[in-house]
């Protein structure tokens, strides 16, 4: 995701001199979800994106901003001997914050930034084609689209910019809305991705050429711009894989 452009910040590993750095196994006495985070900072590695991935598993684990924080700060004191840097708090906010606003998307049928289906109607509609087969072949007649943007080519997308990225997502949704104009569901897949259920017939891949062909058209111009991801992802033979598969493909 582009919400750092200092992402990769490493720092130097905690010695004797730091503080009251922790002892040699960092994970004694740290708070829960931060034992990565602690090991990070004595051998010198990317704190930032560590601090993104507790972020997210804090706000699923329903963790709050408070006792977010207060972890944070704890760990670092313990490893370092001082508070945490302001673009790591930027760093592990960003991310738990991001999580939560995309599960209160998830409650509803629509995503409010993008006019979308959320990805909770989209797993719904899944769901009801599980229910209504027979056996696998009913599922056999269906994919799923899928739409991954190019992150970071976008200068107009500054990092924490939610609403550029949410337009960028709508006007992929409408572009798929040209491709596929019949009952599809087409519903919105983390934040930087769109996925469309759609029968797999023979007029699948033509759809799937002209939506290519749209998206890139829609794209930035400029060397070195990554290109817009279009492919057919088939669906599992069980509803609870199909679910593992939104939930992967979301993370993307």
């Amino acid at each position: 995701m582009k919400i750092f452009a200092a992402r990769g910040r490493r720092l130097p590993a905690a010695g004797p001199g730091t503080g009251d750095a922790g002892p040699p196994d960092t994970r004694s006495g740290l708070p829960h979800r931060f034992e990565a985070l602690g090991e990070a900072l004595v051998s010198g590695s990317d704190v930032l994106e560590v601090c993104f991935v507790a972020g997210q598993d804090l706000a699923r684990d329903g963790a709050s901003v408070q006792e977010t924080l207060d972890g944070l700060r704890a760990t670092w004191r313990i490893v370092a001997g001082t508070d945490p840097p302001y673009d790591v708090v930027t760093a592990l906010l960003t991310a738990w914050s991001e999580t939560t606003l995309g599960y209160l998307h998830q409650l509803s049928c629509e995503d409010p930034l993008t006019g979308l289906s959320s990805q909770a109607h989209l797993r719904s509609r899944l769901a009801e084609l599980y229910r209504v087969g027979d056996d696998a072949s009913g599922i056999a007649d269906h994919a799923l689209v899928v739409i991954a943007l190019p992150f970071g080519d976008d200068p107009s997308e500054e990092p924490g910019d939610h609403f550029t990225r949410a337009m960028r997502l709508s006007r992929a949704g409408e572009l798929a809305r040209t491709a596929f104009a019949r009952d599809e569901t087409i519903g919105r897949l983390g934040m930087h991705r769109v996925g469309v259920l759609t029968r797999r017939d023979e007029r699948l891949g033509r759809r799937v050429r002209v939506l290519r062909t749209l998206l890139e058209s829609a794209q930035p111009a400029g060397p070195g711009r990554s290109s817009v991801r279009v492919w057919i992802e088939g669906l599992p033979s069980t509803d609870g894989s199909a679910g593992m598969l939104l939930d992967e493909l979301a993370r993307g």
